[in-house]
């Protein structure tokens, strides 16, 4: 840990049946409960966590098959069950109120969670979610490159792999996060998480919605496309949008400041 570091301690809860790890930045201010995506985990989220910490009290999560959250083949990893997990950490935190922002992966799981009545959800923040579904255009990231990624994680080499790969590169500290940690996202849980974004509706959701919600879209990447916004908005009227301008779908790794500004204005805060 940095001297200078907003992080607070790492630790397990048990919720939703299963136990579930964290990290904590700040302990001042809104909690945010951060959901990152399908091979990301909570350690990989920290330089920006360290950021947000600034004006936020802020739990960044490892989902279930991630990190140092329980993981294995007896596990269900379906949306319902990830959005239940989320709930579940938040009153086991003894959160009476919180930030939702997930990451592509994460903010399915938000849409999810979201639409159940009586949470202390004060804002849920979107960021560049998959729009894949049943009937509509697949994912843009084929699952043989998630799970080649994963394999040059578990043999040693992801480091290489990445750095081969990241275009635009990534800051030095955030790949080094992401090649450390890789290793522990299970491979039967990115299969079942990419074959719910072909398979879970997360559209229907969105009428349902019981929270304000901002849309934090990538300017490329082509996870999000114009078309896309315009039924989003249409779905749920009142959900806020901004784009981030040079960024693709690996918004806070390719473009933190544009990320943090972003966050910023939906909850009116300077990072």
């Amino acid at each position: 840990m940095k001297p200078s570091s907003r992080l607070l301690y790492g630790a397990h809860v048990r919720a939703n049946g299963i136990r579930q790890h964290y990290l904590r930045y700040g302990g001042a201010g809104m909690p945010l409960v951060l959901v990152p995506g399908i091979i990301s985990t909570a350690a990989m989220w920290g330089p920006i966590a360290e950021r947000l910490a600034v004006h936020l009290d802020v739990h960044v999560l490892d989902v279930r098959g991630r990190g140092l959250s329980e993981t294995g083949a007896h596990l269900d990893y379906g949306l319902d069950v990830l959005a239940a997990d989320v709930v579940a950490f938040a009153e086991a935190a003894g959160l009476r109120e919180y930030v939702l922002l997930g990451h592509s992966m994460g903010a399915r799981i938000g849409v999810r969670a979201a639409r159940k009545p009586g949470l202390p959800i004060r804002h849920l923040i979107l960021v560049d979610p998959p729009v894949s579904g049943p009937g509509r255009r697949p994912y843009p990231s084929q699952l043989a490159g998630v799970l080649e990624l994963l394999r040059a994680a578990r043999a040693g080499e992801a480091e290489r792999v990445l750095r081969e790969s990241s275009s635009p590169a990534w800051p030095e500290e955030m790949l080094r996060l992401r090649a450390e940690w890789l290793h522990t996202c299970d491979e039967q849980a990115a299969v079942a998480a990419h074959r719910g974004f072909h398979e879970d509706d997360i559209h229907a959701d969105l009428p349902d919605l019981k929270v304000p919600a901002t849309l934090i879209a990538a300017s490329r990447g082509g996870v999000i496309l114009p078309d896309d916004i315009a039924e989003l908005r249409s779905l749920s009227p009142a959900m806020r949008v901004t784009t981030v301008p040079n960024a693709g779908h690996q918004i806070a790794a390719e473009n933190p400041e544009g990320f943090l500004a972003a966050v910023g204005e939906c909850l009116h805060l300077n990072f």
